[in-house]
């Protein structure tokens, strides 16, 4: 009972938050024109207040909210996998092979590559070289998750692999263009407005079958927490069940990271706030709880980072170490 009752509370602040981001933003527009523009009503005097909310401020508010979602299940996820609460997305690599990537083509390749006939730039590339090096790092693990057994040894095998790809990208940052690295930074302080609305349809479909994934995963992880000798005896394959978190996992941080930029702290603080709210380790209760909760602050984020009529945009990872560091430090401590 108690956990329905925080789990619907969860669901009201997850609508209210989301309909805040779609009334309020860094230009003023009325709320009974922004209510008249979501029900199909034009605004014949401000034809530009339509293109602003259907083509901005909803999908930036969707972008939020899933990437919420996301990056919270995957921290949920590898903290039951390697039973470390200081495990995270970034901890496997996925991210860095995202950032190597993106730095490959913007601080190397000057943000364009060119096949022939063919050329490449802009926004797309960024997003298909964060792909391709989040994806490289994910199938280097997937191989190596054959090799070590210890879940340990794959955890520090994904630290390691993020201190060689931090080696390579200060390196491409020494020899590249003053305009290359200040590209590079302004991508890596995370952003939810880079996801229009043509884009916005595969931005969901990857992030749907990653959750989707991951749902079907809560009765394996439920036994692994109980210790992978038990979770053995009642007939889990842990090996297969670790391949396809390290999947699902790698899909949901590839995705994100490709299209709003490594995003800090959530999925390492997410379920942690959730864990101390819920005040369960049932994956049935704990997944859903922490999507809301993701959901929740990255809508919180969002709408902070516009900062109402003021004009400007802060960067969402000026605000998510500011929710995330106090709940590492809580937890660093709790625990001794």
């Amino acid at each position: 009972m108690r956990h329905s009752a925080i789990i619907s509370v969860l669901t009201v602040a997850l609508l209210l938050l989301a309909m805040a981001n779609l009334l309020w933003g860094s230009l003023s527009i009325p709320v009974a024109d922004v209510l008249r523009i979501l029900s199909g009503e034009p605004v014949p005097e401000h034809p530009q207040w339509t293109y602003i909310i259907l083509e901005s401020r909803v999908p930036q508010m969707l972008t939020a909210l899933l990437c919420g979602m996301s990056l919270s299940t995957c921290g949920l996820m590898l903290q039951t996998l390697f039973r470390n609460p200081l495990a995270g997305p970034s901890i496997l690599g996925i991210d860095a092979g995202a950032n190597l990537g993106v730095a490959l083509v913007m601080l190397l390749l000057s943000g364009t590559v060119t096949l022939g006939s063919l050329s490449v730039g802009g926004y797309l590339l960024v997003i298909l070289a964060a792909m391709t090096g989040a994806l490289c790092i994910m199938l280097l693990l997937l191989m190596l998750s054959s090799l070590l057994r210890n879940p340990v040894m794959l955890l520090i095998t994904g630290v390691v692999i993020s201190y060689v790809t931090g080696s390579v990208i200060s390196l491409l940052n020494y020899s590249a263009t003053e305009e290359g690295v200040h590209n590079y930074i302004v991508w890596g302080m995370g952003n939810f407005s880079g996801v229009s609305m043509d884009r916005l349809p595969l931005y969901c479909i990857l992030l749907a079958s990653g959750l989707t994934g991951a749902f079907l995963l809560v009765k394996p992880l439920d036994a692994i927490l109980l210790g992978e000798r038990y979770a053995a005896n009642l007939g889990v394959n842990v090996h297969r069940t670790r391949n396809w978190v390290l999947l699902c996992t790698g899909l949901l941080t590839a995705t994100t990271t490709a299209f709003c930029g490594p995003v800090s702290f959530l999925g390492l603080a997410v379920p942690h706030i959730a864990r101390m709210t819920l005040r369960t380790s049932s994956h049935r209760i704990m997944l859903p709880g922490t999507m809301l909760t993701g959901g929740c602050l990255t809508l919180l984020c969002n709408l902070l980072c516009t900062m109402p009529s003021s004009g400007s945009i802060i960067p969402v990872n000026v605000l998510t170490p500011l929710i995330g560091a106090p709940v590492i430090l809580y937890v660093i401590l709790k625990r001794r």
